[in-house]
């Protein structure tokens, strides 16, 4: 294992450009060479690299995005996209590969080894928390942060105007952010894809904060959730129930991918991002480095990307008794 090869995949998050230099200055430590693939597989398949060394990752600790930037490409999901690929890591004496992303990109990590038999090794990037085997992805510390200070804003103008207000955040199949930033914030009720509170339910939670003098209210909702068609409909749908509810939606979008990564996102790249490399020099890959009780842990790709993460359904129990 004389050279590493480094890329970031679909979704940007925060905490990337940790794992990135981390990546680089540990190949540095070991005396071996590192080499960027910009713009992921698509860069790959374009052969866009570039050598990094410990002067290449300056200042890019406490940046969100990727310093490599990131694409989503459909040509790597054909054959002939990944045969390509292949060639361009063999000419450019690549020995080993460490993928950031989430289940997207390591399935394409996973084809790869597999196919041809190229060692590879996955770091989770992802906002979402939605990877088994790892109890924090990258970004997501940094995306519940963001979501927790944009919300406690909103909930300015709310109690200001007595409304209602319905706040969408990511999560299409899964509720991590919805969830702990629902809790962190006071919600009155959160919406996630993994339980199904039905919209008779909602209702009776609005006219029982009413009936208790409650002028104002914050509902956080996952994108995937299915109380309502979208966030849109559940809002119109409160207003023709309930007509004395001022409703607004706010959907936060990408600003939750973006913004300066937590200490926690900066310390647990630096962590993956030697254990990457570290497991490609011990002829161990084929895998996916995450963390759990602050221990690094290792699981299989194919099992990080098809396990069942189960969301702490303890915490919405909370999350209705700090409403009472």
């Amino acid at each position: 294992m004389k050279t590493i090869g480094v890329l970031t995949s679909g979704g940007d998050s925060p905490g990337m450009n940790s794992a990135i230099r981390s990546v680089v200055r540990t190949c540095a430590h070991y005396d071996k060479k590192c080499i960027g693939i910009v713009r992921g597989f698509s860069g790959l398949i374009e052969n866009n690299t570039k050598i990094l060394n410990t002067r290449s990752v300056r200042g890019i600790i406490n940046r969100g995005g990727t310093f490599l930037y990131s694409a989503r490409c459909e040509e790597f999901k054909t054959k002939a996209g990944r045969s390509q690929a292949h060639e361009n890591l063999k000419k450019a004496e690549i020995d080993g590969l460490i993928v950031i992303g989430g289940d997207g990109s390591f399935t394409g990590a996973m084809l790869l080894e597999k196919e041809f038999g190229f060692p590879v090794v996955g770091i989770p990037g992802t906002i979402d928390n939605d990877l088994f085997g790892t109890t924090h992805t990258l970004g997501y510390d940094t995306a519940l942060n963001t979501v927790m200070d944009a919300i406690d804003k909103i909930r300015d103008t709310a109690i200001s105007h007595h409304r209602l207000f319905l706040v969408e955040v990511m999560g299409a199949d899964a509720g991590y952010i919805a969830l702990n930033s629902g809790l962190a914030i006071g919600a009155q009720e959160i919406l996630i894809p993994e339980v199904n509170m039905s919209f008779d339910n909602l209702i009776n939670s609005l006219k029982t904060s009413k009936k208790s003098g409650k002028t104002s209210s914050i509902i956080v909702v996952a994108e995937g959730d299915k109380t309502g068609k979208n966030v849109f409909d559940l809002a119109s749908k409160i207003e023709d129930t309930l007509p004395r509810y001022e409703t607004r939606v706010s959907v936060l979008g990408h600003i939750q991918r973006g913004g300066s990564p937590t200490c926690f996102d900066r310390v647990l790249g630096t962590q993956l991002g030697v254990r990457a490399v570290e497991s490609l020099i011990e002829n161990n890959h084929g895998l996916m480095i995450g963390i759990n009780s602050g221990k690094i842990t290792f699981t299989p790709l194919n099992k990080a990307i098809k396990g069942k993460t189960k969301i702490n359904k303890e915490l919405l129990r909370m999350s209705k008794i700090m409403n009472t």
